[in-house]
């Protein structure tokens, strides 16, 4: 049985745990081919949250004070999404979030209470986005009641009028509110790229299959290194407005 990678400091190697089969079926297919990733890059910064951040300590740790945290391996993820986070401030690109609408109606509709109905306690600050990443004033911090960033919010219209063509996306959680917003932008015509240790899942399993998935069919899943070549390309030109 193997160790969990909650008890570490770094995430586990998410494509080990996808069978070469899979592999081999969409290379077949003609899937996960790399994109061409534009020069006016904006950086979404899903979710950052307390509540899905948690502690830095081990998972079942986290859990006792935000239940739906993944705890250390998520701050793994926040330490490699400051790094980017920084590099697109200095440059001057667009910087935008997404929290929870706490106060629309819309999560309590039928749906969200049967499928997310026990609501555990939670302290105040579970909606704040952790202090390390947290906005700067002037950055843009859109409002959600669903899991995609674009659903219902003034998120695409405000990447339209910055001409964005390319969205970097880090946070959690891989497989609910980053795949959603990565689905929606791949739909409305966006280049987008997941740097892999800067975005977290509370399971490991749905952490790997959702990066798989997406690098395959709705964006570019690589390292944050890698990222970070491509916010301080001297060629982007979002910087110069």
């Amino acid at each position: 049985m193997s160790t969990l990678a909650v008890e570490t400091d770094e995430p586990s190697n998410w494509r080990s745990l996808i069978p070469a089969e899979e592999w081999a079926i969409c290379r077949a297919a003609g899937y996960g081919r790399a994109s061409t990733w534009g020069s006016r890059p904006a950086l979404v910064v899903v979710d950052a949250t307390n509540r899905f951040v948690g502690l830095p300590a081990p998972q079942a740790e986290s859990m006792k004070v935000y239940p739906a945290s993944t705890g250390r391996r998520a701050w793994v993820a926040v330490s490699h999404g400051k790094v980017l986070l920084d590099q697109a401030r200095a440059r001057g690109y667009l910087v935008t979030y997404t929290v929870r609408d706490e106060t629309s109606a819309i999560q309590a509709s039928q749906p969200r209470r049967e499928k997310h109905g026990l609501r555990l306690p939670e302290p105040e600050a579970a909606a704040d986005v952790v202090e390390t990443l947290a906005p700067l004033p002037g950055e843009a911090v859109v409002r959600k009641a669903k899991p995609s960033a674009f659903h219902g919010t003034p998120l695409l219209s405000l990447l339209v009028y910055h001409r964005i063509d390319t969205l970097v996306v880090i946070g959690g959680v891989t497989s609910g509110c980053v795949r959603a917003t990565v689905v929606d932008a791949f739909s409305l015509g966006y280049r987008v790229v997941i740097p892999e240790d800067a975005v977290f899942d509370r399971s490991e399993l749905l952490h790997a299959v959702s990066l798989f998935d997406m690098d395959q069919k709705y964006g570019d899943v690589c390292p944050s290194t890698q990222v970070a070549s491509y916010l301080t390309d001297p060629t982007n030109d979002a910087a110069r407005g």
